[in-house]
């Protein structure tokens, strides 16, 4: 008996999911599922398993006779995504550095080194690697349910934090926070890292509530 590591809808869910995430399906826009499924040499029906997950995962919706569409962004949803971050990640993320081993010290070094490059080339991916950064920081808290709440709002925050990044400048800004979240995660100053990671996710959502239409 084999087994088989990762479904073909499992596959097609990351990379509909990435697509999604970096812009290159637009959002409000229609999900193809023909042109999809042909563009992935698959059937529509994996195709269509992978988009009700991300349904789930609140990337798409299915209108009914329309078929599925990427959700828009919108001021709500920013508003309660960094809200359940402010919440949750300041404390999971000062448990992650009373927790952290030299490896994940590395680990966290090497993905911010990562990140200030992508930046630095203008290159694609700079949100992924954003939620790769945050995500390093997270995961030595060995908080199993509230890591995984938190790698889910880092998934919806991705596109708004794409957003965000828009304006000239915001990149470096960001980083250098980054830098300082990095600086005292590391060195396990905890109160600064609560102050820093909440200062960080506020000055996001502040800037969104600009950005962002009215509603």
């Amino acid at each position: 008996m084999r087994l088989v590591i990762r479904s073909v809808s499992e596959q097609v869910v990351n990379v509909v999911r990435d697509w999604i995430l970096s812009g290159r399906v637009p959002a409000n826009s229609p999900i193809r599922q023909d042109a999809l499924a042909g563009e992935l040499g698959i059937s529509k029906i994996p195709l269509r398993e992978a988009l009700t997950r991300l349904e789930q995962e609140g990337l798409v919706q299915n209108q009914a006779n329309r078929g599925f569409f990427v959700r828009d962004l919108n001021t709500a949803e920013a508003e309660e995504v960094f809200a359940l971050r402010l919440k949750l990640e300041p404390d999971a993320i000062a448990l992650a550095a009373e927790r952290a081993t030299e490896a994940d010290h590395k680990a966290a070094r090497d993905m911010l080194d990562t990140l200030y490059q992508v930046t630095g080339e203008g290159g694609e991916g700079v949100g992924a690697f954003n939620r790769a950064f945050h995500l390093a920081l997270l995961r030595p808290s060995q908080q199993l349910i509230t890591l995984n709440f938190l790698e889910r709002l880092h998934v919806l925050s991705e596109r708004y934090v794409r957003k965000h990044l828009e304006p000239l400048g915001r990149d470096e800004r960001a980083n250098e926070e980054h830098r300082q979240m990095l600086d005292a995660w590391l060195a396990r100053d905890l109160d600064q890292l609560r102050e820093l990671t909440i200062a960080h996710t506020q000055k996001t959502l502040d800037d969104l509530r600009q950005q962002l239409p009215v509603e």
